[in-house]
């Protein structure tokens, strides 16, 4: 979402820091450069005003001028003001009140209010450990109530059951009813929008309100609406009183303006974010994060956080013993390409990685896509298990039947298995003791995620440390530079270190172009 407004900015610092001394009239163009940037981003205007001139108080200082790196200060004051525009700390979703915690879902039709109920009732359930009540308010749009019913099986999640003519005051009453004889923690309320803000809608909302006492109200707004986001934001806050905005559809391509203005305009935390259509992706909502990625520092607490829990701590330690040992089969490459995919595919990772910002052309020349994992996967299945076992079985008639049977050319599978040997034989060559130095004290490969406290991560990021003794870039990356948590997959061919923890690089992209 904030690609372009990433790519204006860094163009911006690169002209900053390349330079040794930097009088007022460069920072001064610097600063007209941003404003625009910000302006085509869709940030509201007062917003980017305050901004500005909050940057060029601090950046016109002796001390900025004086210093030893100018641009490097530029750029450390403008992504200081960042966070603050967008809310210095994160807060999640606050549930610190008696049971059952009402959650009022407010925003207009087609905004994804039923889709982020459910998406955080699910997160709620499995990752909080409550126990949640879903109930649709919802009685104008067709069919509302069933896909929140449908959401909630598909999720493990219940549902207040449905009687038809209630209307929303009445249904709000009985799921609070419901949920403090049921023994829920959390009852989400999932009211109706409308095509836009008009009076009865307000009404309603009010009533509502007052029936169930919601804890939380939170305004859900379409990332993709740009400004008018705002004035929606402020309607609502002014008519019902919202505590909080959930960002849906931050996964688009949007130019990210009306997540960098709420915060800032309606005083209101930005609490989550919706980064697809699948019901676990939602997440919460980093400022200093956020603020990381426009600017090109990447997001590696955000990385191994996820990693953390797409990833299957046994299936990883068991992965581990078998690479002490040398062994490395088919089954375990399907296996990698399988976690790849479930930490977001190439494209996800790479969004979090410091410095790839700088590479994109690198990176789309080198045709990599996430269709990729899907394809190697299937060949990988067409084959029979003595084959997946030991590959050099692999002759030219079994790889046509093999190539027949995943739809591709005799060609994809002499990629695969080529970059299987190359995998397989770092394995054999890393041997016992440099594998247990390389994962630095972990557990095995990605199966130490888990106890890899993102805190801490975080203070050794800001101190410019990572673990395992890599040091991250100073200032905006100009590449790989920072290495990446130990168990974490390498990048090779794309600057970074290669890296054990299961993945030996990044499947199907080769060794890169030598410099």
């Amino acid at each position: 979402m904030f690609e372009s407004l990433s790519d204006r900015l860094s163009g911006i610092f690169d002209k900053l820091t390349g330079r040794g001394a930097l009088s007022e009239n460069d920072v001064n163009e610097a600063l007209r450069e941003i404003r625009r940037a910000l302006i085509e981003a869709d940030v509201a205007l007062p917003v980017v005003r305050s901004f500005t001139d909050k940057v060029r108080n601090r950046a016109v200082g002796a001390e900025v001028v004086k210093s030893v790196t100018p641009g490097q200060m530029v750029v450390k004051i403008v992504h200081d003001q960042l966070i603050e525009m967008l809310g210095a700390e994160s807060q999640g979703v606050d549930l610190n009140a008696a049971a059952p915690v009402a959650i009022m879902m407010v925003g207009l039709q087609g905004s994804g209010k039923t889709t982020t109920t459910a998406k955080i009732a699910r997160r709620l359930t499995q990752r909080d450990k409550r126990k949640v009540l879903m109930a649709s308010l919802d009685t104008r749009r067709p069919a509302a109530q069933e896909q929140l019913k449908v959401l909630g099986e598909q999720n493990d999640v219940d549902s207040l059951p449905i009687i038809e003519g209630q209307g929303p005051v009445e249904i709000a009453k009985r799921a609070m009813t419901a949920a403090k004889l049921g023994g829920y923690d959390v009852v989400l309320l999932d009211t109706a929008g409308r095509i836009h803000i008009d009076e009865p809608l307000m009404a309603e909302m009010a009533e509502v309100k007052a029936a169930a006492d919601p804890h939380e109200i939170i305004l859900v707004a379409d990332a993709l609406t740009g400004q008018d986001a705002v004035n929606l934001a402020k309607n609502f806050d002014e008519r019902v009183g919202i505590t909080g905005i959930a960002l849906t559809r931050m996964d688009g391509d949007g130019r990210g303006g009306a997540a960098l203005s709420m915060q800032a305009v309606t005083g209101k935390p930005v609490k989550l974010i919706g980064t697809g259509e699948k019901s676990d992706a939602l997440e919460d909502f980093h400022p200093k994060r956020i603020a990381d990625r426009i600017l090109g520092m990447g997001d590696i607490v955000s990385l191994v956080e996820k990693a953390a829990e797409a990833i299957d701590a046994e299936k990883a330690a068991e992965m581990a013993r078998k690479m002490q040992k040398g062994h490395f089969d088919l089954n375990d490459l399907a296996e990698q390409l399988k976690q790849m995919e479930k930490l977001g595919g190439m494209s996800g990772m790479m969004g979090m990685l410091p410095g790839v910002g700088k590479m994109k052309k690198q990176i789309e020349a080198s045709n990599i896509d996430d269709k990729m994992f899907k394809r190697q996967v299937a060949i990988i299945q067409s084959m029979t298990k003595l084959e997946k076992r030991k590959p050099e079985l692999l002759k030219a008639s079994r790889k046509k039947r093999i190539a027949a049977g995943a739809g591709v050319d005799v060609s994809e599978v002499n990629k695969l298995l080529k970059m299987h040997r190359q995998m397989a034989d770092m394995m054999k060559k890393m041997g016992k003791g440099m594998l247990g130095k390389m994962m630095g004290g972990l557990t095995g490969g990605m199966g130490g995620m888990p106890n890899v406290d993102p805190k801490q991560l975080e203070e050794m990021a800001k101190s410019g440390q990572l673990p395992g003794g890599m040091e991250l870039p100073k200032g905006l990356p100009g590449g790989m530079a920072g290495g990446m948590p130990p168990g974490m997959p390498g990048l090779p061919g794309l600057g970074g270190p290669k890296m054990p923890g299961g993945l030996g690089g990044l499947p199907g992209m080769g060794k890169g172009k030598k410099k």
